[in-house]
């Protein structure tokens, strides 16, 4: 297994009216992030929050290409980000425990944070597909190059960990600092990962190491 110390590359917040960052997710242009009440979207460039949706947002955020999924208590709402309107309702997995929410492969993938699972979850029914067991408590949940990642936080340690889909093998992992927690997950798609911050009220940008030629 491959372990390394993180790279945090930029440190976004605290934002006016948020006390905690959950679940985040990435459209190519904005990070939305999930505040408990709301939902803000981020300029990553900038550092700006451009706009908020009021709808409950009480941990993972994913995005589809044209719609944001929502996690809100035991329930997965989908989100017409232009208007705000929630279109769709599905039932989570954990049943109010669900943690990180991504979009891959026509798929939601659900982390149930303490029974250390990931479930690939139909997104019209919420119907369970298949589980993968972790051995950490799964926080955030991202997909990138076929990479299967997610976010750890027990105590004061958090780490990110890219795990065999099939297996729940830990391949890879990415420690960071002490004190510095990890709640919601996403990747750019290129060489970053955005991580939710939890009660800090902060996101953070960190570097994705380099794969091997």
């Amino acid at each position: 297994m491959k372990r390394s110390a993180a790279t945090i590359v930029r440190e976004y917040g605290p934002f006016p009216g948020v006390d905690k960052v959950h679940g985040l997710t990435y459209d190519g242009s904005r990070v939305w992030f999930a505040a408990g009440d709301h939902i803000e979207a981020l300029d990553p460039a900038s550092g700006e929050t451009l706009r908020s949706i009021d709808v409950a947002a009480h941990a993972g955020t994913a995005f589809d290409g044209r719609h944001l999924f929502q996690i809100a208590e035991d329930r997965i709402h989908k989100i017409d980000p232009q208007t705000g309107r929630v279109l769709a309702t599905i039932p989570a997995p954990g049943g109010g425990g669900d943690s990180g929410l991504a979009w891959a492969e026509g798929s939601l993938w659900v982390g149930v944070y303490r029974e250390r699972k990931i479930h690939q979850v139909d997104p019209h029914t919420g119907a369970i597909l298949r589980s993968i067991e972790t051995s950490r408590f799964v926080t955030g949940v991202t997909w990138v190059d076929g990479e299967l990642w997610h976010g750890t936080w027990e105590g004061d340690e958090s780490d990110l960990r890219h795990i065999d889909p099939r297996t729940g093998e830990v391949l890879e992992q990415i420690d960071m600092p002490a004190g510095i927690g990890v709640s919601g997950l996403e990747s750019d798609g290129h060489d970053q990962f955005f991580c939710g911050g939890g009660t800090s009220g902060k996101v953070r940008a960190v570097r994705r190491p380099k794969r091997d030629a």
